[in-house]
């Protein structure tokens, strides 16, 4: 019987080991591209102006924003960064409010040495954001296109539907912390890339109970970047650090969306919002209502692009950051 004992402790030895040596390979193998600033990973292309900033979605990385970085940096310079928590970034030293969210992001810019002002770029929770900044240092901001930013009204008042679906989001976040700590989740990430899928399943229902939707959605999204960037997301989602920012995100969203964005800091800004195509049509409005805010606000669709319209679509931002700087050059 003794074996009973033993067995649950050389398994979680060898998890332990598996994910130390995992993490130390992968940080040997995928090395920031970028700078480390004050504990912000910070990468910075192209020259000249426009200087353009890119935000992320709520969970999201540099790395969601490569293929746009890569074609604007052809005639802008532009800087992507990694919120605390996330990609190459330290964890996160404080609480995820939008007010330290959003001192963090003019801490970042300013460390740069870029000058300004600038065109901010949002994706979903990064739109949302770049709304507050605005708000908060209108001489910073240049321009803005938000990229199917996350509107207040779909998560306030939050419906009790919501809150369970969050609160299940964080749960699941959490229970990833804990198996990233113990190997697993590793593993599961390098069977799927293999091209298993039972594993994951397996992992993915025993945090939250629908193997299959998990596992799809996280196949679909990381199919949407270059190939050669799967590995390196595939390091990031196998810390643990990423898995506990992201539940304080989630404990945090309907906080985020209670606090009123003052649209006065639109008033005269060239803007863009793009709706991805799956938008819904309360969201949509909302987006027209929020490029109507400013006498120079335009709302765009993104036609044939799902929610992650940067990967599906980044021609259409190039071609919106062109128009709010007013032809920056050609970015071809």
């Amino acid at each position: 019987m003794i074996w009973l004992i033993l067995l649950p402790v050389v398994l979680l030895a060898a998890g332990l080991t598996y994910q130390w040596a995992g993490t130390k390979r992968d940080a040997a193998r995928y090395p920031a591209p970028g700078r480390i600033v004050n504990g912000f990973h910070v990468r910075i292309a192209g020259s000249g102006a426009p200087v353009v900033v890119l935000e992320s979605g709520i969970a999201a990385s540099s790395v969601s924003w490569r293929p746009v970085q890569e074609l604007l940096a052809r005639g802008a310079t532009v800087l992507s960064y990694d919120r605390a928590g996330f990609g190459w970034s330290n964890a996160a030293a404080t609480p995820r409010t939008v007010a330290n969210l959003v001192a963090e992001l003019r801490a970042v810019v300013s460390a740069s040495g870029l000058p300004g002002p600038y065109v901010f770029v949002g994706h979903s929770f990064g739109g949302l954001l770049l709304r507050h900044y605005a708000a908060s240092y209108p001489g910073d901001v240049a321009a803005l296109v938000l990229v199917d930013p996350l509107e207040p009204l779909e998560w306030h008042p939050a419906s009790a539907e919501q809150l369970y679906r969050l609160g299940k989001g964080v749960m699941l976040s959490r229970r990833g912390a804990t198996l990233a700590r113990l190997g697993v989740v590793r593993l599961a990430v390098e069977l799927l890339l293999a091209g298993s899928r039972l594993l994951p399943k397996l992992v993915s229902k025993a945090s939250s109970g629908r193997g299959s939707s998990v596992t799809d959605r996280l196949v679909g999204e990381l199919s949407k970047l270059p190939a050669d960037l799967w590995p390196v997301m595939k390091s990031h989602w196998c810390l643990p650090r990423s898995f506990r920012t992201m539940a304080e995100y989630l404990e945090r969203l309907p906080e985020a969306c209670a606090l009123p964005v003052q649209n006065s800091a639109l008033r005269d800004l060239p803007l863009v919002v793009i709706s991805a195509s799956g938008t819904s049509a309360d969201v949509r409005d909302q987006h027209r209502r929020t490029a109507g805010a400013s006498s120079r606000g335009v709302h765009l669709n993104a036609e044939g692009s799902g929610h992650w319209v940067q990967l599906d679509r980044p021609d259409l931002i190039v071609e919106a950051v062109l128009r709010v700087a007013g032809g920056a050059g050609p970015l071809h």
